[in-house]
């Protein structure tokens, strides 16, 4: 017992009390994720849409994601984060129940657009102040935790979604929406705002809000750890568009897909409270290197799957490469970010998955349609190694890049934010570099 209790302190205990809003607002939202899950069969099956007109609409979710984050986050550095996600989940969940009451093409792929830019909004203001409130020696775990909230949401989510499927797809955007509310509620009430700005004096190497166009295209190290998320997002995302797909082509219903691609929610929560301590104290980009390849082995291997357990061992290898990148990722994009641009740099970051969301189902339509379903998932493959190799081969610049930063760190103070106007679009657009989805993440 006393093992227990002391491996509990060690997991979870310290963590701020706004961390444990944040988490909880997570967790909730996470068990109403129905929509994402399950888009692509509703699209088709529901809709009567062909597999490139779903996959189209998947990917303007993904092109207003890009959007989304991409002021999103400029607004958490300018506006504040509690604002930017208040207004980020009010307008996804009032869209939420628009996309479920759209019919024709046209309306859905609206819908998917401006649900994409209004969800994807909050991610760099969640990932902000999650940095702000957590200590950098207790980012790990945290990271750790608030990932296993995910994935526990989005395993239940899973299968209720495939249950709740059977008795009317509208009730799943409805029920998306009200989680998205709730969250928003936890936000409101229980979340102050975290931003920080820096003071008169800058230390050296810190960056000056006025300068985050120019300071982030010129940061070559955070931009290429930025693509080689992308390249491991297209793979990734797969499971969402192209996977469903799959295993319709199989004969398998969709309850049958929410059972399958629960089971990735299921390990996480099982294993990913023990990832920190396995990989704490490893070189980064080893783990990054050892995840990437694990990832492309999983989704190649869905190339001879066909039947229920086939897909499900495929869905657990790549699982395990999951669970490895998230906490790796999480605390890397941390470190590289510079306190003053924080906002930012996580809009930045989560730009490689709205581009990967835009580009995945219509690169993996296209090249399962022309060339077919092997190739497909072999190219997934190949693209999860030649990933692997170049974290290798990139990481030492990063941890120099990284230790830079933690050298020449800026005090900050608390801003008042009472008479801090938002910004309007097309500042953001100017101040923000063009810039990350996933349905349980």
């Amino acid at each position: 017992m006393r093992t227990v209790r002391g491996w509990f302190r060690d997991t979870a205990g310290g963590l701020p009390r706004s961390f444990w809003y944040l988490w909880t607002g997570t967790l909730i939202n996470r068990l109403g994720s129905f929509v994402l899950i399950f888009l692509a069969i509703y699209l088709t099956r529901e809709r009567g849409f062909s597999a490139v007109q779903a996959g189209l609409v998947i990917g303007l979710w993904g092109v207003g994601g890009a959007i989304g984050t991409t002021v999103g986050g400029t607004l958490t550095d300018r506006w504040g984060r509690r604002p930017t996600l208040l207004t980020a989940h009010l307008g996804a969940a009032t869209m939420m129940v628009g996309l479920g009451l759209a019919r024709p093409l046209w309306a859905v792929a609206v819908g998917a657009l401006l649900l994409g830019a209004f969800a994807e909004a909050a991610r760099p203001a969640f990932g902000a102040m999650m940095v702000d409130v957590v200590p950098e020696k207790d980012r790990l775990r945290a990271f750790s935790l608030n990932y296993w909230a995910i994935n526990l949401g989005f395993a239940c989510a899973a299968v209720l979604a495939g249950l709740a499927a059977e008795a009317g797809y509208l009730l799943l955007f409805l029920v998306d929406a009200s989680t998205t509310l709730v969250t928003a509620l936890i936000i409101f009430t229980r979340v102050k705002e975290t931003r920080t700005a820096p003071v008169a004096v800058v230390t050296k190497g810190a960056a000056a809000p006025a300068g985050a166009l120019r300071t982030i295209l010129r940061d070559r190290v955070f931009l290429g750890f930025v693509a080689l998320n992308l390249f491991a997002a297209l793979v990734f995302l797969q499971h969402i568009s192209m996977l469903p797909i799959a295993m319709g082509d199989s004969g398998l219903s969709p309850a049958t897909y929410g059972s399958v691609i629960a089971l990735n929610g299921v390990l996480i929560v099982i294993g990913q409270l023990f990832v920190p301590r396995l990989i704490s104290g490893r070189s980064r980009s080893h783990v990054l290197a050892l995840a990437a390849l694990i990832m492309g082995v999983g989704f190649g291997l869905t190339a001879f799957a066909d039947t229920v357990w086939l897909y499900g061992l495929t869905v657990l290898i790549w699982t395990l490469g999951e669970m490895l990148n998230s906490p790796s990722n999480a605390t890397l994009i941390a470190e590289l970010s510079p306190a003053a641009l924080r906002g930012r740099y996580q809009g930045v970051f989560s730009l490689s998955w709205q581009l990967a969301g835009a580009s995945a189902p219509i690169l993996g339509g296209l090249l399962r349609e022309q060339a077919g379903n092997t190739a497909l998932w072999l190219a997934c493959a190949a693209i999860g190694v030649l990933t692997a190799i170049t974290h290798l081969v990139s990481g030492p610049a990063r941890e120099r890049r990284a230790a830079q930063l933690r050298a020449a760190g800026t005090p900050v103070a608390p801003v008042t934010l009472a008479r801090t106007p938002a910004p309007e679009a097309a500042e953001a657009a100017a101040a923000s570099p063009a810039e990350p989805v996933r349905a349980g993440s």
